[in-house]
């Protein structure tokens, strides 16, 4: 495994590390049991950091990485995220009252004392331009109740909004083949400030691993079916912001980063871990093999300057038009 500084903090973090959304549900059936089976064999393979959120499953996916990090909660580092258990356009939901509820509920399913890493999960860019819940979490962080803060956000724009503030030590970005937009002015202006880059839905909720038909049914529970268009959250969370069956089309273009590089989801990995702006990539996980596979990107070939440059064309050219959503 190897390691690399979070931005400016003093964390170092395995470069692939897993995010908890699909162990707490939202992403078809899952089990507990493969869940916490799936978690020690990740840390048993280095992965030292960890992604989740109030909102995965309730709370459940904290639940099982208190379990999973018993006994190793001085090497094991997780980032927790918050704000959309609630009405993230209420400005109150942002105040120091219900931050720290938020902050204190989560500590508690982790069973820790305190957060490594609190994100504010994807709000709404009137919350960023307000900036009164940066002041809550510098008070938070005074405490020694987080040790640093961060952004998970949709927009660049939203991304450079962020780096306005210096206490912001990093961002979460949705970034994968299908969605090349920050490398063009968020990434660079973030590594020159010191800001850790932590690349989520790397897979495209699935798309890039090239295992979907057109036809591909998802169990009721999915996100991938009851959001497939947006219609419960940001539509860029799903597959990209692309429609179901363009990225399925797209996907199949693809076919060739797998060449010399054992499949499609190594690649598409292994592609984003090439870019130097990026702390860590937080692919997903049900079970052992899944993260066996993910964790196979860290030993595949880099792409080449030439496949590079073709997959940025690819990027601007066929799959850019077909993005929905702003990003």
């Amino acid at each position: 495994m190897n390691y690399r500084q979070l931005g400016n903090t003093d964390l170092k973090v395995s470069e692939l590390s897993f995010g908890t959304w699909a162990i707490g549900g939202a992403w078809g059936k899952t089990s507990d049991k493969e869940a916490l089976q799936a978690l020690d064999a990740a840390m048993d393979a280095g992965v030292n950091f960890f992604d989740t959120a109030d909102v995965y499953g309730d709370g459940h996916s904290e639940e099982l990485l208190a379990k999973a990090t018993k006994g190793k909660e001085d090497r094991i580092y997780i980032a927790s995220k918050f704000c959309r258990a609630g009405d993230i356009h209420d400005k109150g939901n942002y105040s120091e009252e219900q931050v720290r509820t938020y902050l204190e509920n989560t500590l508690k399913r982790l069973n820790r004392e305190r957060l490594d890493l609190y994100q504010i999960h994807c709000p709404p860019i009137e919350i960023l331009k307000d900036g009164k819940v940066f002041e809550v979490l510098d008070k938070l962080q005074q405490e020694g109740k987080i040790r640093y803060y961060g952004v998970s956000v949709e927009t660049v724009e939203e991304g450079l909004l962020c780096l306005e503030n210096p206490n912001v030590r990093t961002l979460q970005v949705i970034f994968n083949i299908f969605r090349q937009k920050p490398l063009e002015e968020l990434l660079p202006k973030a590594r020159k400030q010191g800001v850790g880059i932590l690349a989520r839905v790397p897979l495209a909720s699935g798309l890039l691993t090239g295992k979907f038909t057109k036809n591909h049914q998802f169990e009721s529970d999915d996100h991938r079916r009851f959001n497939q268009n947006g219609e419960e959250f940001n539509v860029g969370e799903t597959f990209a912001g692309l429609e179901f069956a363009k990225g399925v089309e797209l996907s199949e273009r693809l076919t060739w980063i797998a060449n010399n590089r054992e499949n499609m989801t190594r690649a598409a990995l292994r592609w984003i871990l090439d870019q130097n702006e990026i702390s860590c990539v937080i692919p997903g996980f049900k079970n052992v093999k899944q993260v066996e596979d993910n964790l196979g990107a860290l030993s595949v070939p880099s792409f080449s300057t030439d496949e590079a440059n073709q997959l940025k064309e690819f990027y601007w050219n066929e799959v850019h038009p077909h993005i929905r959503g702003a990003y």
